[in-house]
């Protein structure tokens, strides 16, 4: 539960990065402002304690009739995440709490990743070129089909 809440800003901050138009071959790549700023950082953090929050909200007890194989009861209809974690009072501040100390970390992973995204981007190219090079290789060793047969 823990892990979907912190990577999911991972998963929404790399759209921009993905959205970025290709390097031309040779050049530099551009990366998007969004992954270098630190405020992403604190933004991605502030919105994985609200989602924390609204997951632990979340009704499941019919899913989890459902899964027994069983009709969902007006107790099943009611149960929440929050409630199968223990129905701790304290968790909201316990999630809050794991967010704020993860935060260095998160913006740590955002910074890295930015810092690498050139030379990902970099190899990815030169696979794709060795990959058609193959591909030529191979096409060109294929017979001709209208080639006489003896």
């Amino acid at each position: 539960m823990r892990a979907i809440a912190l990577l999911l800003p991972f998963a929404l901050t790399a759209t921009p990065a993905l959205a970025a138009e290709p390097a031309a071959k040779g050049g530099q790549i551009q990366i998007p402002h969004e992954l270098t700023d630190p405020a992403t950082g604190e933004k991605l953090g502030r919105m994985a304690g609200v989602l924390a929050r609204a997951l632990m909200d979340m009704p499941v007890g019919e899913l989890q009739a459902a899964v027994e194989g069983r009709d969902a009861t007006a107790a099943d209809r009611r149960r929440t995440v929050r409630d199968i974690a223990g129905g701790d009072r304290n968790l909201d501040h316990k999630v809050e709490t794991q967010v704020a100390e993860a935060m260095p970390r998160l913006q740590a992973g955002m910074q890295a990743m930015a810092a690498s995204l050139p030379a990902i981007m970099a190899t990815l190219q030169q696979a794709a070129e060795q990959m058609e090079g193959t591909i030529d290789r191979a096409r060109a060793n294929l017979p001709d089909p209208t080639y006489p047969k003896r």
